[in-house]
């Protein structure tokens, strides 16, 4: 099954010319997962052809305006364009009052179910038959959240020739079979997964950060994590108001990456400071080397493990 990582919003508190407010969609399949809602995301989503009308999950990492105030607009929108399809919103204590009250002050009518789920502590937050969202408490200058999406483990590679030598007849047998279960043979026999198939193969994970400073327990949360997407809001030169703002620097982030094992890091919530991201570039690549700096409308494609 495909994912893709599309980053809808990569700056950091104020919009410029080129970066949107923090927004990023990860598209497994035809189920939609974004990852904050800043300003004016649903132009980012026409812009990029994501469409309105899919099984959607937002998550909010924290109640500041930069990362939630989208989220109206972008409902609203979805109502103007007729979405049928239930919506779920996960943050932190407060989000469902704050779409509560945004709904009757501006007294507007939506044409689809919207599921709030207000999240008061770490661990699975949502879990479906093929993946896992977790939440963990980040540290950040008000309450926040950083989230995992795992993808629960899949069977292992399936060997047609032990297939056949067991007697298993080419069919909607191999396909049980590959799909983990045990089939039972017309003379009786059963013949188990294990039987066929090579060991489980992990999935994926995506690490989603937020606002943050580092924080313990970040590196057991995110441990093998396929991406890790991170606080990069300030340069090391500017450590001190990192500590105050609640943000990383591109080093403090890098060694987080390299402590968890990731394979590859993307910095966002870039400072409108940095027209140029060359320098937070830098910085980070002198501890990590798989690291770019997201800029609106960067795509990545994450691979199934064959392994």
């Amino acid at each position: 099954m495909s994912m893709r990582v599309l980053f809808l919003g990569t700056a950091g508190s104020v919009p410029t010319l080129e970066r949107s407010l923090p927004a990023v969609l990860v598209q497994r399949g035809n189920e939609q997962f974004m990852f904050d809602c800043g300003e004016g995301v649903q132009r980012q989503m026409l812009r990029a052809k994501t469409g309105f009308h899919k099984k959607m999950k937002i998550f909010i990492s924290h109640m500041h305006g930069d990362h939630v105030l989208g989220l109206p607009g972008l409902l609203q929108t979805m109502a103007l364009m007729d979405r049928q399809r239930k919506l779920e919103v996960y943050g932190p204590e407060g989000i469902a009052n704050f779409l509560q009250c945004v709904k009757e002050t501006l007294q507007f009518g939506l044409t689809f179910p919207v599921e709030i789920r207000e999240i008061y502590s770490a661990g699975i937050v949502c879990e479906e038959e093929e993946y896992t969202v977790s939440a963990v408490k980040s540290n950040h200058v008000v309450p926040s959240l950083a989230y995992a999406l795992v993808e629960k483990p899949r069977p292992g590679k399936f060997y047609p020739e032990k297939a056949r030598a067991l007697g298993v007849p080419e069919g909607e047998l191999w396909s049980r079979l590959q799909r983990g279960c045990e089939v039972k043979l017309s003379d009786g026999r059963t013949v188990r997964a294990e039987d066929v198939l090579g060991l489980p193969r992990k999935g994926r994970k995506i690490v989603y950060t937020g606002d943050t400073r580092p924080f313990e327990g970040f590196t057991s949360f995110a441990t093998g994590a396929d991406l890790v997407i991170h606080d990069a809001t300030l340069d090391d030169a500017l450590a001190e108001k990192a500590v105050m703002d609640g943000h990383s620097t591109p080093s403090e982030a890098a060694l987080q990456a390299l402590c968890a094992k990731a394979e590859r890091l993307v910095l966002t919530h870039i400072s409108a400071r940095y027209p140029n991201a060359k320098l937070l570039l830098d910085q980070a690549r002198k501890i990590f080397g798989n690291v770019v700096v997201a800029e609106d409308f960067l795509e990545l494609e994450l691979p199934l493990s064959e392994g």
